[in-house]
């Protein structure tokens, strides 16, 4: 028999910390126009200029997380029968932990050892790891970190089906995950579908982001010939496979440097992936026509790409992992169109593949793609698959049954709102709001009371609401401010933001006013503001300063910091503040100190980069440690694969 079971899950583990207070209101940098856009297919181009997002707002930024691993409590939800063990991150936007064949032991995904944050998500904070499921834009989703409502429901087979389901904000768009696994079954079965509610359409985006283990023969199968090939270059190049300037592409550890392969999926073939090790055992990965794309992305094995998988799994005892992906589109760097009041949906499997080692590693990839392919079959076909989800779909739209876990409210907030409608399946109560969301009610009725607490992210969806409410105070003016930002209004936002200071002094609209008019001298008053005082604000306004040379103001934030001077984002402006200051030699003591700097961003290398400033000035020539080097260009900066 099946069962669906509650348990916890000890982990070392970061502490998150509390969501940034600061509305993410500086533009994402989007990927650009491609050097080679116009060669590209005219489908893919039209969905490369459509649906980019230039913020996460509402959501606020999550990235107050810590490197200290302590052993914590983490929920789990796990689904198990004879031959597979699923393990689910409820609380961690319903991740797949974990996926164990009961029969040999093997873990099919790469299980990672700690929950450690770091910056590489819509909203910073993301860890690796498992199945992640991503909706809404380029990138790891706004709910990566985020909990989710999770309920038990009766599968078309009577076997219990968990079912996760939340409000993606920045999209109005609502996700459901249903886990299968039948009584007999060697499959988990993952239904997934989005709900567009509104009355508008929507740009839609959704890859389900597979981590498994590597080795140095390890390699991943797929069925096509070529690969869009992005390398952290502004081009996509169509590539033959597996054979690139005589490296075998298929094998993640034969790559120098961090790349994204997106397959070119050949017509009337299943959709599948697997990552297959040296005697073809493995994790296989196949779904339903409505997801065709197919992902592979690697590290690469540089000391940059060694120092990432160590900064996201410390104490890793293997190779790492690769990362095989499904996709609705055949890029990362498209959005579909979602029309109004319309639902998509698919079915997903998962499970443990065993292929003759001769054919999985065979030379000829025509051999070997076939080969795999045939077994696959041979266990789930498509037609399998197909009926499947049929089945699926008989219950997809069931009431939940017992709760397992408790998301957000911010559906609830948004019907309450709108007066959408979402399925039966995926209900958002009113009871499912807590103060956050109850606070906002009143603006429904025309009002908005001032609170001294820190504002919320402004829910930029409100903006014809916000402009009508009565209240005349520095709150309503703050979140007209950053609502009229995210549409555009550059003008009316900093009128607002000024109403707001003179209704009452306040950082938060004072540092948008930084930001929005490009004068740094609003980031000191509004340090001078804050209390208590914020290592987000200070560390802003320092490198503010920096950036357009005022180093004596980033000297008085930094005198303003306290105890929050040994904050590594604070330390890190510290090293920029004495370069700049003329004391390479301070510099360079405060970097061997030693800073690890939790929201390193993913692509960048600041820290390496002042390292070789400082040995520039310094006229000397250290090395930069290992500590510091996170370059994904491969360790002689390679544009190749």
């Amino acid at each position: 028999m099946t069962i669906l079971s509650a348990q916890d899950l000890v982990l070392p583990a970061a502490a998150f910390g509390a969501e940034n207070p600061l509305p993410p209101i500086q533009r994402k940098a989007g990927r650009g126009r491609l050097d080679n856009h116009a060669d590209l297919p005219a489908e893919m181009r039209q969905n490369l200029e459509y649906g980019q997002l230039g913020y996460s707002l509402p959501c606020l930024t999550q990235d107050n997380y810590d490197r200290s691993l302590v052993d914590r409590p983490i929920p789990t939800l796990v689904l198990e029968n004879d031959h597979l063990r699923a393990t689910v991150l409820p609380s961690l936007g319903g991740r797949l932990y974990s996926l164990v064949h009961q029969a040999s032991g093997q873990e099919l995904l790469y299980r990672n050892p700690v929950l450690q944050p770091a910056n590489l998500a819509l909203r910073d904070a993301w860890f690796a790891g498992g199945v992640e499921w991503n909706l809404g834009s380029t990138g790891h989703w706004t709910g990566t970190c985020s909990p989710m409502h999770a309920a038990r429901v009766e599968g078309p087979d009577g076997s219990p089906i968990l079912r996760l389901w939340e409000w993606e904000r920045s999209r109005n768009l609502v996700t459901q995950l249903d886990f299968w696994l039948p009584d007999d079954s060697e499959f988990l079965y993952v239904g997934a579908r989005i709900q567009n509610p509104s009355t508008d359409p929507a740009p839609v985006y959704w890859w389900s982001n597979i981590a498994v283990e590597q080795a140095p023969d390890t390699r991943v199968l797929v069925p096509a010939n070529q690969a869009w090939q992005h390398g952290y270059g502004n081009r996509l190049d169509l590539v033959d496979l597996p054979v690139q300037d005589e490296v075998d592409l298929s094998y993640p550890m034969r790559h120098r440097r961090a790349i994204d392969f997106f397959f070119e999926p050949l017509p009337e073939q299943q959709p599948w992936i697997a990552a297959l090790d040296a005697d073809g055992n493995g994790l296989v990965q196949t779904s339903t026509e409505r997801l065709p794309g197919r992902k592979m992305f690697v590290w690469g094995e540089s000391r940059g790409g060694h120092r990432w998988q160590e900064w996201l799994s410390p104490g890793k005892q293997n190779d790492g992992y690769c990362e095989i992906q499904a996709g609705l589109a055949k890029t990362q760097l498209e959005h579909l169109k979602l029309p109004e009041a319309t639902e998509w949906h698919w079915l997903e499997a998962y499970g443990r593949l065993d292929v003759d080692p001769a054919v999985a590693h065979a030379e000829e990839w025509e051999v070997a793609r076939t080969g795999v392919a045939a077994t696959l079959k041979s266990l789930l076909s498509a037609t399998d698959l197909a009926g499947r989800e049929k089945d699926w779909l008989t219950v997809a739209d069931s009431a939940p049954g017992e709760t397992l876990s408790a998301g957000s409210g911010w559906g609830a907030l948004e019907l309450r709102r709108t007066g959408w409608k979402v399925s039966t399946g995926t209900p958002f109560g009113d009871a499912t709001m807590s103060d956050r969301e109850r606070a906002w009610l009143p603006v429904l009725e025309g009002r908005m009371p001032a609170s001294a607490a820190a504002p919320d992210g402004t829910l930029v969806g409100w903006r014809e609401l916000l402009e009508a409410v009565e209240d005349d105070n520095w709150l309503s003016w703050y979140h007209r401010g950053v609502a009229r930002w995210y549409a555009g209004d550059e003008p009316g936002a900093i009128e607002a933001w000024h109403r707001s200071r003179t209704s009452q002094d306040n950082p938060w609209a004072l540092r948008n006013l930084a930001i929005a008019t490009g004068d740094e001298s609003y980031y000191e008053r509004a340090v001078e503001l804050s209390s208590p005082q914020r290592a987000e604000l200070l560390a802003e306004a320092m490198n503010a300063f920096l950036a357009s040379g005022g180093t004596a103001q980033a000297q008085r934030v930094f005198e303003q910091a306290g105890h929050l001077a040994s904050d590594p984002r604070i330390r890190h402006a510290k090293v920029r503040l004495l370069l700049q200051s003329g004391d390479p030699e301070g510099a360079e003591s405060l970097l061997d100190e030693g800073i690890e700097l939790p929201g390193l961003r993913e692509g960048e290398n600041d820290l390496a980069g002042l390292w070789r400033e400082i040995q520039e000035q310094l006229g000397k020539d250290r090395t930069v440690p290992t500590q510091y080097e996170f370059s994904m260009l491969g360790d002689r900066g390679e544009t190749g694969s």
